[in-house]
């Protein structure tokens, strides 16, 4: 990621501190923060900093497909954090804002965000081996 503002960093970060200390309610309290003071745009670069460090540096560019065994038959929140992390894989931006827009009108943002948290920090702590 390039030309991200420092703010949008800092509060990646704070929600990777909460989610690697097992905090919910502050990483549900810092996109709250967020919310209030960026708008769902906001929350939209965070978890797209969150994307970003799952996948990490080393990924080469190209066409990349989903490999999610039963996709289909996972919860809601895993589905969307398999297909947020793929549309960034892709630099699919138009993919990601759909799928934003369609978990906030589902209802659904606050359990795919803190999915989307956690699954960052399981893969952060899979690499530190």
């Amino acid at each position: 990621m390039t030309d991200v503002p420092q703010e949008t960093l800092a509060d990646a970060t704070a929600v990777l501190h909460s989610a690697l200390a097992g905090d919910s309610d502050a990483v549900v309290g810092t996109f709250d923060a967020v919310v209030d003071r960026s708008g769902v745009a906001g929350a939209y670069d965070v978890a797209w900093c969150l994307a970003a460090t799952m996948v990490g540096d080393r990924v080469p560019r190209g066409a990349w497909t989903l490999d999610f065994p039963g996709i289909d038959d996972a919860a809601y929140d895993a589905r969307w954090v398999a297909r947020f992390v793929s549309a960034y894989v892709n630099r699919d931006v138009d993919t990601g804002e759909a799928l934003f827009g369609a978990a906030l009108a589902d209802g659904q943002l606050p359990d795919c965000l803190l999915t989307l948290a956690g699954s960052t920090v399981a893969t952060l702590r899979r690499r530190a081996g």
